[in-house]
Parts: C-alpha cells; structure tokens; sequence
C-alpha cells in the first residue's frame, strides 16, 4: 500500500495587537525552577541542577481566547502548572548567559497540564515522563507579547485560580533558574530555533482539576488565560 504525503500540521500562537502568528516548532520545559515547588514535589532546590524535557507541538493550544481542554485518559490526577512561556525569535547555539535575551521573541502565560500520577509513577520506576507530560492539548498559551513592546519581566505576579478560587500565587523573579541562564544552559545542549517554546517552570500550589472546572492563569503584564476542562 502506498501511504500519501500529507504535510505535518502547523501549529502556531496570536501575537498580541498584530494580524502575524508565531509557528510553533519545538517545546522544552524547565522542571522544578521554583523552590517551594521542588519542595512540594519531595526535592531539594538547592542541589539540582536545570534540567529539561519535551512536549509535542501538538500539546499546543491558542488560549489567546476563552478555550477548553480534555480530561486526559489514564489518569484520575490531573494537574494545573501555571507558568511563564518564552518564544525563541533567534536560533542559536552555545548561547552566552549575557546574550540569550537576544534571542527572545516573546513572552506568554501558559499552562503545563500533567497527569501527576502517571508522571510520579514513572519517576519512581527510573522511567521517562512522556505520558504524565508529553500529550495532546497538554500547554495552553495565550498571546506571544512581544519583547518590543513589553521588554523582559524580571518581576512579575503569577496566579493560577480554579473555579474563582486562588491556588497558585508567586513572582516569576523566584525563578531559580532566570529566562537567560535557562536559554544559555539548553542551547549548550541543542541548537535553539526559531519557533521554539520553553515553558520556565511553575510555583508551588499545583493541585488536581476536574472536568467542568476553569482555571484563569495569570501573569502581570501579560494579561490571563480562561481555560475549561472537558469530559
């Protein structure tokens, strides 16, 4: 049987104020980069170094407006993470620490859902994340601010609430690892696109949704996401 070439789909985020989208190449997350997070998750934050995994593009979602997830398979601990995202406008490789803000397009409010019990499960075992982390519809993005139009937040509130009530509340200057030391210690290890997302990790408070809740993530001066978990 011949099988057809059908194109890979392009997946691609608003930028905010402009008609333009930004096409989604790769994702990387920055696991455990807040400390009363690493704590929360039984790990101490002052030894580990950064460390990385991936997400499909397809675990992409546009949430520049009002949208919905699905409640994942094969999981009954489904998780919110509240995080800032950084698009990457200039590839690179072996960035400087003092160069890697060149490299930033914009920034956005994201979620990392995660399937917490198939994602503890696996880490106990010595076993990869993929399927606690890695899956469809798994980062909802709202729109890409421009680095021209908003500079790079060094301080910034960020807060997650689910059903009107609050769950996640930090500053992303407790980042432990900053925007540029985390571009500059990925790109030692792989070329950096243009297209590429790194989501900087998330603050403590995660904690478990349902279908027909609303998680309203938010960040200061990056506006707010509204995102509904469906059955």
């Amino acid at each position: 049987m011949k099988l057809a070439v059908v194109p890979p789909p392009l997946y691609s985020l608003t930028v905010a104020g402009c008609d333009e989208r930004f096409p989604v190449n790769r994702v990387f997350c920055v696991g455990r980069n807040y400390a009363a997070h690493a704590r929360e998750m039984g790990k101490d934050p002052d030894r580990d170094p950064p460390f990385f995994f991936m997400k499909p593009a397809a675990a992409v979602v546009d949430a520049a407006h009002p949208t919905c997830v699905p409640y994942p398979p094969m999981t009954k601990n489904y998780h919110h993470e509240i995080e800032l995202v950084v698009a990457i406008g200039k590839g690179g490789r072996a960035i400087a620490i003092a160069d890697a803000l060149d490299h930033i397009y914009g920034y956005a409010v994201g979620l990392d859902m995660t399937r917490r019990d198939l994602q503890l499960e696996a880490r106990d075992k010595g076993r990869p994340w993929e399927f606690g982390k890695s899956f469809a519809r798994s980062a909802p993005i709202g729109a890409l601010h421009r680095v021209e139009e908003i500079g790079h937040p060094s301080s910034a509130a960020i807060t997650l609430a689910v059903n009107g009530q609050l769950r996640q509340s930090s500053d992303v200057s407790k980042l432990i690892w900053t925007v540029a030391e985390c571009i500059s210690h990925l790109s030692a290890y792989e070329t950096l696109e243009p297209g590429d997302i790194l989501m900087t990790g998330t603050p403590e408070g995660v904690n478990a949704v349902v279908a027909g809740d609303t998680m309203h993530g938010a960040i200061a001066g990056l506006g707010e996401i509204a995102v509904k978990v469906e059955a």
